[in-house]
């Protein structure tokens, strides 16, 4: 049965804030005092320590609201997952793409060293942006000119990365709604490119770095392609905080980096043919309400977010009220008014986080698809991507 959103929202999000701050504070501490002896040994204490707020996450999307992320993939890849470097590339379907991915990476092993490139606003969101920083994810500011040196030197430094990491890149640089899909189509028929139907043109720069650099250690790239089936309602995180449970299906295909074309136009080219492949194969699932070339894979439902969640609750619910003894807090007009404060910025905070996720307040992206054949100078879309 579906919960009213603010019945939960205020809850859960003491819950996530609290334990997320003292992630943040360990994480700091971490960075400040064990980073410059050993940034190994950083990384590995971090990659649990990230991994206990994430796993409040992973349990709202897989416990409480039960949305089903259904995985299509071959046996091999299957097996691989989890236990070698990645770079995942997808459509943008839903506001919980992100999510989704943690749900893939949690199952595999490798939650903790689950890493994406994202816009630069999202490192300033309280305790989750604070933590993707400490975690070394990738912050753009859309624009090539000053994001390409910064996506250099990120990617550069994952070279000595400990563990096994998948770095998630949405190539599409934008979220999907059926807005930006017309202006995408409009774009396409007037520069003579194939026209997308399920899809948004691929911004190919910033995956041709990701290929120039990560090419002599990262040794695949997961091509996932996500769909919602047509029973099922779109995803989105404020159906998620109401406990209303969605379908997911991932079709992942893995390609060898070694396989890709050596030179840097060949492999936007091969970036721009996957896509169209991309859209093809989602025009199939629509009809086949499924994904019929790959096999169901059993990813189960592990009970290791559903303790994390239940251990915080716990021990923050154990420590709130030793501290509201102690403090006498609610004894007086001024601390009841203190705690109501407190809890409108938690709720302020939780509204402000649902609705970045929104795709509907995503900011839509440049284009840069290949120069249009017979044509020599390249549009001015060209020229400011």
């Amino acid at each position: 049965m579906a919960i009213p959103a603010a019945v939960v929202i205020l809850p859960l999000g003491v819950l996530f804030f609290l334990s997320g701050f003292v992630v943040n504070l360990i994480q700091a501490i971490c960075f400040v005092i064990i980073r410059p002896l050993s940034k190994n040994t950083y990384r590995k204490i971090n990659r649990a320590v990230a991994e206990l707020l994430w796993l409040e996450l992973v349990w709202l999307v897989d416990w409480w609201a039960g949305v089903k992320v259904q995985l299509y993939t071959d046996q091999e890849t299957f097996h691989l997952m989890g236990k070698e470097h990645a770079l995942l590339i997808s459509n943008h379907k839903s506001d919980i793409d992100w999510l989704v991915g943690w749900i893939l990476a949690q199952r595999s092993g490798c939650l903790g060293s689950a890493l994406a490139v994202m816009k630069k606003s999202s490192k300033v969101l309280p305790v989750i942006g604070w933590s993707m920083w400490f975690s070394e994810y990738l912050f753009l500011e859309r624009s090539w000119a000053k994001d390409e040196n910064t996506l250099k030197s990120g990617l550069q430094r994952l070279k000595d990365f400990p563990r096994p990491f998948w770095l998630a890149l949405f190539v599409e640089g934008t979220r999907f709604t059926q807005a930006k899909l017309l202006a995408a189509q409009e774009y396409a028929a007037s520069a003579g490119l194939p026209v997308p139907r399920n899809i948004l043109i691929p911004r190919t720069k910033g995956f041709v770095s990701a290929v120039s650099n990560m090419r002599s250690f990262v040794p695949a790239i997961y091509d996932a392609t996500v769909a919602i089936p047509k029973n099922s309602p779109q995803p989105t995180m404020l159906r998620i905080f109401k406990g209303q449970s969605s379908v997911v299906h991932v079709h992942l295909k893995r390609h060898l980096m070694k396989d890709l074309p050596e030179t840097d136009d060949a492999v936007a080219q091969w970036c721009r043919d996957l896509f169209v492949a991309k859209d093809a194969l989602l025009d199939k699932h629509i009809v086949e309400d499924t994904f019929s070339d790959l096999p169901l894979q059993d990813t189960g439902r592990p009970m290791k977010s559903l303790v994390v969640v239940t251990s915080w609750a716990c021990l923050l619910g154990f420590g709130a009220l030793k501290f509201l003894h102690w403090s006498s807090l609610l004894s007086s007009w001024k601390g009841i008014a203190f705690s109501a404060s407190a809890l409108a910025i938690v709720t302020v905070l939780m509204q402000i986080l649902i609705r970045f996720s929104q795709s509907e307040h995503s900011t839509p992206a440049k284009v840069a698809p290949a120069k249009p054949k017979n044509e020599g100078e390249p549009s001015k879309t060209e020229k400011d991507k």
